[in-house]
């Protein structure tokens, strides 16, 4: 194994799950996001330990990410967020994803698809109330909808929407977020009105998970929560996560450099002093964002060291200090455990921590402990 490795502890997501189960109630079902690797952690573990803690339904952004679930052994519902190209539509058949529907075209692609197979495919209607992305017009819903619900392949099987900044409680983004909740609402009470069962009512991620319990309906879609990271600042009721990776490598090399002498491409840093460098080999490749040169540090051996110059595609240098009580082969963690988190990663290079762990590579290792 690769000294950089991504230490996935799964003990702590399900203590998430547990406490999102916690603050939304013992009724509401969960859905665990899943898509992008599970945010960069593992999907088919993180899935499982999910599962395993009271999440019900798993999300996903791709149709070989639903079937990347399906081939762990994994038979629970899974929604497809995002949509599918046509040659991929049979590919989520059999693969039993719920695929969300935005528009009328897409709905008669997925009949024709399904039509064949002696079987209803479950659908959910995703409805745009403010995020301006996927989905149809509030006033388009209930027509789909009972067009949905007439057809004699496919399923209606839930309603959703998504919340643009139910993570911020700026007084204008909680406004906001309540506009689109009205919405919601009432569009679902007429698609109610025009003779649909709307099936299952969901909107909230995870910052509306935090802020936002009229938000909660039926179900709720936690993503970065699950993960360790509460994206809201000052809430007053927040859920208590842990964050689940920690990103660890080992000391490869270690040199002398003397005052003056430079490190890195482009020369960026100069030795103030006569000091020592450690080389890690972790860099940009593996996830540790470039961005992050001459602003981060990692913690070796229990100290915490400077990342010095720029950090490279396969490696990074930390100063160590001219007393020399680094070896090769101690271990270096780079975010998580002992060291800052990624949440704190990402505010230094003005990023979200979402992007962080989803980032780091495949050729990183995943080593899960429960």
């Amino acid at each position: 194994m690769r000294a950089t490795r991504a230490v996935i502890h799964l003990d702590r997501l399900a203590g998430n799950i547990r406490a999102v189960r916690g603050r939304v109630g013992p009724r509401r079902l969960i859905c665990a996001a899943v898509k992008a690797n599970a945010y960069g952690h593992g999907a088919v573990a993180a899935a499982r330990a999910s599962l395993d803690a009271g999440a019900g339904f798993l999300g996903v952004a791709t149709v070989s990410e639903g079937e990347e679930l399906r081939e762990g052994g994994i038979t629970v519902p899974i929604l497809l967020f995002s949509q599918s190209l046509p040659d991929e539509m049979q590919q989520l058949i059999e693969n039993r994803l719920i695929p969300f529907v935005s528009d009328g075209e897409y709905v008669e692609m997925l009949e024709k698809t399904a039509s064949g197979g002696g079987i209803r495919l479950p659908v959910h209607l995703k409805i745009d109330t403010g995020m301006g992305r996927m989905g149809c017009a509030p006033e388009d819903a209930s027509t789909l909808a009972r067009r949905i619900a007439a057809s004699p392949s496919l399923e209606y099987a839930g309603t959703a929407t998504h919340l643009a900044v139910s993570d911020s409680a700026a007084a204008e983004d909680i406004a906001y977020t309540e506009k689109q909740l009205d919405c919601f609402r009432k569009t679902v009470e007429e698609i109610r009105t025009a003779g649909v069962d709307p099936g299952i009512v969901h909107a909230a991620n995870s910052g509306a998970i935090i802020l936002h319990p009229e938000s909660w309906f039926d179900m709720v879609r936690p993503g970065i929560i699950l993960y360790g990271y509460n994206t809201v600042e000052g809430a007053a009721a927040p859920v208590k996560v842990e964050p689940v990776m920690e990103l660890r490598t080992q000391v490869a090399f270690t040199k002398q450099v003397k005052k003056g002498e430079t490190i890195s491409y482009g020369r960026t840093w100069t030795a103030d002093r006569d000091t020592q460098i450690a080389v890690l080999p972790a860099g940009y490749a593996d996830g540790l964002p470039r961005l992050a040169s001459g602003k981060w540090q990692a913690v070796i051996s229990g100290g915490t060291y400077p990342l010095v110059g720029r950090i490279c595609m396969d490696q990074c240098m930390a100063d160590i200090g001219p007393a020399g009580t680094i070896r090769r082969w101690d271990e270096a963690v780079l975010f998580g455990g002992p060291a800052l988190d990624a949440a704190e990663l990402a505010r230094r290079i003005g990023t979200i921590p979402h992007e962080i762990t989803c980032n780091i590579s495949k050729r990183v290792p995943r080593v899960y402990e429960d």
